[in-house]
């Protein structure tokens, strides 16, 4: 049996935007416990998106193992001139230790660099410590953590950010 096969691709096709929202819905409920409150967070984010993104500054992408989706990640335009956000990373936990997450970030990061934006921004929430760890592996780092209750749990949400350099420009300048 060879080596499982591993996909990154735009979430272009028919189907991606609503597997989004499924499968956040599913994984978060499954690993977390949240509730049905945080699927609906991630219905707006995808509808947002879907409403129109401008191509030159966001998008979306998905990983497939074997032809099947098994995680994504969006860059959305930022509310801040020259800053983007990293929207709702995922992956399968049927499909990690495959570097899914750390390939869709990077995706995303020279997606942004290329776009000519400064700086990228997430917010995530403690329990996720995996992605955590991505994104510090990528150059993020922590701005502010925040106590809340949302999704049905207490969490302490974090927020994290990259410095960026434009694509072929040095560090600086």
């Amino acid at each position: 049996m060879g080596e499982a096969r591993a996909v990154i691709r735009p979430a272009d096709r028919p189907g991606d935007l609503g597997w989004v929202v499924m499968a956040h819905g599913e994984q978060y409920v499954a690993e977390f416990g949240w509730d049905g409150s945080f699927e609906a967070l991630v219905a707006r984010i995808v509808a947002d998106f879907a409403a129109g993104p401008d191509p030159a500054r966001e998008a979306a992408w998905v990983a497939e193992l074997d032809g099947r989706r098994v995680g994504c990640v969006f860059c959305v335009a930022g509310a801040e001139p020259g800053t983007a956000q990293l929207r709702l990373l995922l992956v399968d936990a049927a499909a990690r230790g495959h570097r899914l997450g750390t390939r869709l970030v990077a995706e995303c990061v020279e997606f942004v660099r290329e776009a000519g934006y400064r700086r990228m921004q997430l917010w995530t929430n403690h329990p996720l410590a995996a992605a955590r760890s991505i994104y510090l592996a990528a150059g993020f780092r922590l701005l502010k953590e925040e106590p809340h209750r949302s999704f049905g749990a207490d969490l302490i949400g974090q927020t994290y950010e990259l410095e960026l350099t434009p694509a072929g420009h040095p560090a600086g300048v």
